[in-house]
């Protein structure tokens, strides 16, 4: 018994000597997402690999539907004062965010969890959208991506058209004369096809050619900016594509992907400008034909085009979590940025690797010349150090804006208004929901 007594005493003093952090329970980090299907799992994968590598931390992701539906349920979640550690918000509720009150900024959090990130290994077309207007980070990238030109290459090779090129953008003028040569000689029933039609058509194009979409650095230095898209240059833009729809050069397929992907799918169109994700979708999907891909167009008088911008969203860090819980998120969001993860991350869904250590690891081995079709947005996003005015788009209520842009847009395509009167009407209409933007945040 002497023995066992003291073999119980052994034990005790050897569990006292442990700190109590060994026997405590992991800490549990919430993360609302809206990955769904293919790139839900991806993100399961990314969250198991976490919970994997170290005890401290649980990781619990969670989907909330889509991009409007996970951003509503994290406001109603932080008014009830029952919010996630983190959130996942598309790029157009930056501002809202922003100004929300409810958010840690990520390089705050990083300072103060003692975390020491050298900013400038991020690709700065990425983080600039998400920078505040001194620079600092206000949420991580998460899901990035860009629009480029798919193209029919066997439609191409039957009128005699070379490929393009993946590297060098054509112009617009080339453009309007290889969809004329494909409708004349009766091989594309319509030439061009644009998906998210705000922003690409508007948003991108802007930022490529470096006009300014809104007043105040687009918006970033101040709130009480106003829309500029009623400018020369981008009315020419679309009285061009509405020259082109009527000759049957550009059709409208729909404001969102689901029907001009449709469109170059069943080969009703030949050319489609959508999101680098759309990659590995055409990649299952198109079986009949040949298709290749290539940069954004630019203006003939724009000799050294910007940097397009990035959609797609970023992770916001909520307030109202104790210490230790954002020790575990800071070290969730380094390991979510790490080379392994953003490497798998961009193969599996095509979204960018968000440093250029992972970037350049992947060119190191091969990745691009393997896949080359990657790259294409990748080199169009860091072909320039953005500008004030290429470096992205910081407007409240943005998605109210999107709406109205695509609204007058429609007028324009089913002759309705001019280009003029759209663009004008657009710019008075978003700039009522700027003031109400401006009032409720000032």
């Amino acid at each position: 018994m002497k023995l066992n007594r003291l073999a119980v005493i052994a034990v005790v003093g050897i569990c006292l000597s442990f700190p109590a952090s060994v026997f405590a329970e992991p800490v549990t980090i919430n993360w609302w997402h809206a990955m769904r299907s293919a790139r839900g799992k991806v993100v399961d994968t990314m969250i198991q690999k976490f919970n994997e590598s170290q005890s401290e931390y649980v990781v619990v992701g969670t989907n909330k539907g889509n991009y409007d539906e996970t951003m509503n349920a994290g406001v109603a979640a932080f008014r009830a004062h029952k919010q996630p550690h983190i959130l996942q918000v598309f790029e157009v509720g930056t501002q809202t965010m922003m100004q929300s009150g409810a958010i840690y900024p990520v390089y705050q959090l990083m300072a103060d969890t003692g975390n020491a990130i050298d900013w400038s290994n991020y690709l700065q077309a990425v983080i600039s959208y998400y920078m505040d207007a001194d620079g600092n980070l206000m949420s991580m990238p998460f899901n990035s991506s860009t629009p480029i030109m798919y193209y029919n290459l066997s439609m191409f090779e039957k009128a005699g058209i070379a490929p393009l090129s993946k590297t060098e953008a054509i112009t617009w003028d080339e453009l309007g004369e290889i969809t004329k040569k494909l409708i004349d000689a009766g091989i594309a029933p319509h030439g061009l096809v644009t998906a998210w039609q705000s922003w690409t058509q508007v948003e991108n194009y802007s930022a490529i050619h470096n006009i300014p979409f809104a007043s105040k650095s687009n918006g970033y230095k101040g709130l009480d900016c106003e829309l500029t898209i009623n400018n020369p240059m981008l009315v020419h833009h679309i009285e061009r594509l509405k020259t082109w729809a009527d000759d049957k050069r550009f059709m409208y397929g729909g404001q969102k992907y689901q029907g001009p992907k449709s469109a170059f799918i069943s080969q009703n169109a030949a050319i489609y400008i959508d999101s680098v994700s759309g990659i590995a979708k055409l990649k299952k999907a198109v079986h009949d034909f040949k298709w290749d891909a290539a940069p954004l167009p630019v203006e003939a008088s724009m000799k050294s085009p910007q940097n397009s911008i990035i959609g797609g969203a970023s992770l916001w860090v909520l307030t109202g979590h104790t210490e230790k819980e954002y020790e575990g998120v800071a070290a969730f969001l380094n390991f979510l940025a790490s080379n392994d993860m953003q490497s798998y991350w961009h193969k599996e869904t095509g979204y960018f690797p968000i440093t250029l250590n992972a970037y350049n690891q992947l060119k190191e081995e091969g990745y691009y010349k393997e896949n080359p079709l990657q790259a294409i947005g990748i080199d169009q996003l860091n072909r320039t150090v953005p500008t004030e005015i290429s470096r992205g788009l910081r407007l409240g209520y943005f998605v109210q804006i999107r709406n109205i842009i695509n609204e007058e847009l429609e007028l324009v395509w089913n002759g309705k208004k001019t280009p003029q009167e759209a663009l004008d009407n657009a710019v008075k209409r978003s700039n009522i929901q700027l003031r109400t933007f401006e009032k409720t945040y000032n």
